[in-house]
């Protein structure tokens, strides 16, 4: 790789300026040649095409094109995609890895405010808050509130499904706190539980056993609907669902129908559809807490994505391997 290599960033062009505002633009130009101004959003772009013929390395986001065969005839040159978001199944394809580039993801960063957000809605939820916030809206006064049985964070299990970067997070966050997490994962054995300081149970009697159960397995054909009527039926009355993994993990008729008998409470930052069609009862059914898909990077949590791209860019000037490497063989298991 030359001194500092041509760089072309692919993505949405309005993500470029909140992943790389300009301390993280500044620091990133100081290791590769990187025009701001000029962003592959459609690579039959002559512009784009005539950048990628000396490009060396994709810096992309959310709204990359397809890489296909065909693009990466066009960028001979190209050496290392650099993403600055979580997941590159939409756009990297095979032909990247029989040509050797290098393919390094921002995920971890990312899954840093998901974790965050999950442990936040653990603590409120073992509280009981979000109902109570409700309660308190009705009744206008804290009479008979000065003890609420059945609720608080003491020794309550907490059932992580899925040990992905997020579910691992989770675990190291719940570390401090007084809980019981218990974690299930059909590519986790005995002794890489132990290693996570985390019981590994199998998904019925995790759901059995734990008053909060949060999803952060991938989508996948396998993990389609894999919390459905069945599953739903197994959770204790007064428990707790939480996803911020895919909403189609979840199967909504089967929720909505648990949640009408006001047995069960979920915490949705993902739906399926997404968003919800406008006459969804789960906007209005009491047990439901809907977010829109926030738990990711959201504002300044953004820059953290394109710092890790810079770090990754010095990594590669420096001729060491990327820290944060894409697992192709992993990657079909991944959200």
């Amino acid at each position: 790789m030359s001194q500092r290599p041509k760089a072309l960033f692919a993505m949405a062009a309005e993500n470029v300026p909140q992943v790389f505002p300009p301390g993280v633009l500044s620091r990133l130009r100081e290791s590769v040649d990187i025009d701001a101004d000029l962003v592959a959003q459609d690579f039959t772009d002559p512009r784009v095409l005539d950048a990628l013929a000396r490009t060396e390395i994709l810096v992309t986001g959310w709204g990359c094109p397809r890489l296909d065969e065909a693009v990466l005839d066009a960028a001979p040159r190209l050496r290392a995609v650099l993403h600055s978001a979580g997941s590159v199944k939409s756009f990297a394809t095979h032909a990247l890895r029989e040509r050797g580039v290098a393919v390094s993801s921002a995920a971890a960063a990312n899954a840093l405010p998901v974790a965050e957000y999950t442990l936040a809605m653990i603590l409120l939820a073992g509280k009981d808050v979000l109902a109570a916030r409700d309660r308190m809206r009705t009744s206008r006064t804290r009479a008979g509130w000065s003890v609420i049985p059945g609720i608080g964070n003491y020794g309550r299990r907490v059932g992580v499904i899925g040990a992905s970067r997020i579910g691992r997070r989770v675990l190291d966050l719940l570390r401090p706190f007084d809980l019981r997490p218990a974690l299930t994962d059909p590519y986790i054995d005995e002794r890489q539980a132990a290693a996570l300081g985390v019981s590994l149970l199998p998904l019925d009697e995790l759901l059995r056993t734990s008053g909060i159960v949060t999803v952060h397995a991938p989508e996948t054909p396998e993990t389609h609907h894999m919390i459905g009527r069945r599953e739903l039926a197994l959770m204790p009355d007064g428990a707790v669902l939480i996803n911020t993994a895919r909403g189609a993990l979840v199967d909504h008729d089967a929720l909505v129908g648990e949640l009408r008998t006001g047995r069960l409470t979920a915490i949705l930052d993902v739906t399926d559809p997404e968003p919800l069609p406008a006459d969804s009862p789960l906007y209005d059914l009491p047990g439901a807490f809907i977010t829109p898909h926030l738990a990711g990077s959201q504002g300044n949590e953004l820059a953290r994505l394109g710092l890790t791209v810079a770090q990754e860019a010095e990594r590669l000037l420096a001729g060491e391997e990327p820290a944060h490497a894409v697992d192709w063989a992993a990657l079909a298991r991944e959200a």
